[in-house]
């Protein structure tokens, strides 16, 4: 009978054994250095051959706590192939109802910890862990080694040999606490300062002996949201353990964000003794997220709220005047002869016209009212409470009057004048996207050879409504028909110049209007719901199309859809199963774009649905990043893996300051998070330059080709069209 490899291996022992007892010479010491050699093989092997589902999970982490290896059993237990698990943060498993103490900073666990974990597809498991540390020559902690099995699969054990002792464990316990990049303070159950580590210091200032034996309340900040003695106090009476973020305090009396987690130690008779807290300094994260709220919410050139806020402030001013029936306005301010001016003085006196233009409306306004740069030459003003609509007049007059006088910019004097669109609430409407459409018609209708340069909207102006009406009901037959396509733009790879990947973009062949481009119909397409048949049918077109240049033996990168907000329900995945399988075309194909209004409005039915569609093996993209209201806080709670850079903060690469800014913020960001990054409408040979050498991936715009026909992407694949990035 064939020799098993666990007899093999008891075998090699007995050798290796009878070796050690009578080695004698160098011949024998070689032999037993064989045998162990052989024996380590063997072992190798047996461990290889056994069944994944019960090889414990074995996970090791750098000191920062970065996953650096992964077998076959932690494959097993949480889903994640050992190449999507490198690099990680072990902060990856946690669940989010997880109230144990985070793997980097677990002390070496002689015993299994029962935690709670988070699986590829969401789910929630309970495993047991065991930690302990990996030396380097010199005896330093070199790296955390994890061991996790299914919690049920956890019986009693014997003292395994080898053990650290208790007196060794405890060595090890006090470096790891000493050693770590996060504050350690112990108090004892009088509140009072026991212990702090170097982390801790270093971030207030105070020394280990300034601490010892003072209260937390030596930290206070007096700010209303520092509630960290109470917390404390509040544990040490048995409350459960917490986690949260405060203001901190350091020696020289600045304050700082800090994210903290608050547990207790019990004593034999199961009493509170200690408590001890973890802190992080997050003041650079609170710093980078209110950058980009501001380069997210704001016109970088005026400072002043751009449309998206803008809509956003209208939307809280209506709700207020429903509540009281107060009536207001909203107007849309065009300012004229701008294109004159940059044709004879150039685009930088323009800007630096625009800023002053928004100065002399500021100071013409209320503080109440609301000024906004929406796009271009037009402003946006609301004015909350008036009493009449005259009124509203009234305030268009002294706005128009503002830019009478000239503006000296450079030594010339520039003129400008500008129209007005004026929209009344609650006569109008009560929604702020109708308010905003009915001024910007009425600003399109103003005749700038009367004498008042400012028109209210009016019922004659629901022409526009009419085309609209008629332009659904031909988009619902135009879908019936077949006449809507899909146009493919090419993304290339910042350092080889290859094709990677493509967005199917839709284009509608109107039998009468042409080619209709996306932004002229898309925007109906949702607001009637249409945009739910429309975003299927793009779906399940795009994996048809995959598949024919399958067949053709055309190998073909992965090929993004966009999803609208209306498609993310519980059944999206499984429509999606169901289209792949139609088709079979595999789920690594396909890459799904969703926009930041979706993040924004999340809940956690949508991070479910996110995690069953990156379980099924579906890559997620964030499209134009930057236009909305996503923080760090989003980009960390969703699991997406690209996120594309909006173009509005490409065209002005490289010479706009802010435009450099925002990509360089967005770039060094995703870096941080392990995203890849996508740079949308480039079309110069500078942004392509300046986007390469900040570190951004692909790039997809004009400047390598526009969005075209399937038969003419397949043409560049096959030719092996490249992007020359050397430039």
């Amino acid at each position: 009978m064939a020799e098993t490899l666990s007899q093999r291996c008891l075998r090699l022992t007995s050798m290796a054994r009878a070796l050690e007892t009578g080695a004698a010479d160098a011949s024998d010491g070689a032999a037993l250095t064989a045998s162990m050699d052989a024996f380590e093989v063997a072992l190798e092997a047996a461990l290889q051959a056994l069944p994944a589902a019960t090889a414990p999970a074995l996970i090791t982490l750098d000191l920062a706590g970065y996953v650096s290896d992964w077998n076959a059993g932690a494959s097993a237990l949480f889903g994640y192939s050992r190449q999507q698990a490198l690099g990680q943060h072990a902060f990856f498993l946690d669940a989010a109802d997880a109230d144990d103490p985070g793997i980097a900073l677990l002390p070496q666990q002689a015993d299994a910890l029962i935690v709670r974990r988070r699986t590829r597809a969401g789910a929630t498991i309970s495993v047991a862990m065991r930690v302990s540390a990996l030396l380097d020559d010199a005896g330093n902690v070199a790296a955390m080694l994890l061991t996790m099995t299914t919690a049920a699969a956890v019986s009693p054990a014997a003292p395994r040999a080898g053990a650290l002792s208790d007196s060794d464990r405890h060595r090890l316990h006090a470096r790891i606490i000493e050693d770590s990049e996060q504050g350690v303070l112990i108090t004892d159950a009088d509140e009072r300062i026991v212990s702090a580590n170097a982390a801790f210091c270093r971030m207030t200032g105070y020394s280990e002996a300034e601490l010892i034996g003072q209260t937390a309340e030596l930290l206070h900040t007096g700010a209303p949201d520092d509630g960290f003695t109470a917390r404390v106090r509040a544990t040490l009476h048995g409350e459960a353990s917490w986690r949260g973020e405060i203001v901190g305090k350091r020696k020289n009396g600045e304050q700082f964000p800090q994210a903290v987690s608050i547990s207790v130690v019990r004593d034999g008779a199961g009493a509170i003794s200690h408590s001890f807290s973890l802190f992080s300094d997050i003041s650079v994260h609170r710093e980078a997220e209110a950058r980009m709220q501001r380069m997210a919410n704001y016109d970088s050139l005026t400072g002043l709220p751009n449309r998206s806020l803008f809509n956003h402030l209208v939307d809280q001013m209506l709700s207020e005047a429903r509540r009281a029936a107060e009536y207001g306005a909203v107007l849309v301010v065009e300012v004229d002869r701008l294109a004159a001016v940059a044709d004879l003085l150039g685009h930088d006196v323009v800007a630096e016209v625009l800023v002053e233009v928004g100065r002399r409306f500021r100071a013409g306004l209320r503080d109440a009212d609301i000024l906004a740069r929406l796009d271009g030459a037009r402003f946006g003003v609301a004015l909350p409470f008036i009493e009449k609509r005259e009124h509203a007049a009234l305030v268009a007059q002294k706005l128009l009057a503002s830019l009478q006088a000239p503006i000296d910019i450079g030594g010339h004097q520039v003129r400008v004048a500008g129209h007005i669109g004026i929209a009344i609430y609650l006569e109008d409407s009560t929604n702020t996207a109708s308010l905003m459409r009915y001024a910007e018609v009425a600003v399109t209708r103003v005749d700038l050879n009367a004498n008042e340069r400012f028109l209210f909207y009016s019922e004659e102006m629901d022409l526009r409504a009419k085309d609209r009406m008629r332009l659904e009901n031909e988009l619902r037959a135009g879908l019936a028909a077949g006449q809507l396509e899909l146009h493919y733009q090419p993304k290339v790879s910042l350092r080889s110049g290859r094709i990677v990947g493509a967005e199917a973009l839709i284009r509608w062949r109107h039998p009468q209007r042409g080619l209709v481009r996306p932004d002229e119909f898309i925007p109906l397409a949702e607001e009637t719901g249409l945009i739910l048949e429309i975003g299927n049918w793009v779906l399940g077109e795009a994996c048809r199309q995959i598949r024919a240049w399958q067949d053709a033996g055309l190998a073909m990168p992965p090929v993004a859809v966009n999803l609208s907000a209306r498609q993310f329900d519980r059944q999206l995945p499984a429509f999606v199963q169901t289209v792949l399988e139609c088709h079979g075309v595999q789920p690594g194909q396909i890459m799904l774009e969703i926009t930041e209004s979706l993040l924004v409005g999340g809940t956690d039915d949508v991070i479910a649905i996110m995690n069953t569609l990156v379980a099924m093996g579906m890559a997620l993209a964030l499209d134009d990043f930057g236009t909305g209201y996503s923080s760090l806080a989003y980009l960390k709670k969703f699991p997406i893996s690209t996120l594309k850079i909006d173009r509005a903060f490409v065209v002005g690469l490289p010479d706009e300051e802010n435009d450099c800014a925002i990509a360089r913020a967005i770039v060094t960001m995703a870096q941080q998070l392990r995203q890849e990054i996508v740079a949308e409408g480039v079309e110069t040979v500078e942004q392509m330059q300046f986007l390469r050498d900040l570190g951004c991936d692909q790039l997809q715009g004009w400047l390598f080709s526009p969005a075209v026909p399937a038969a003419d992407f397949a043409a560049m694949l096959r030719d092996g069209k490249r992007l020359d990035v050397t430039r």
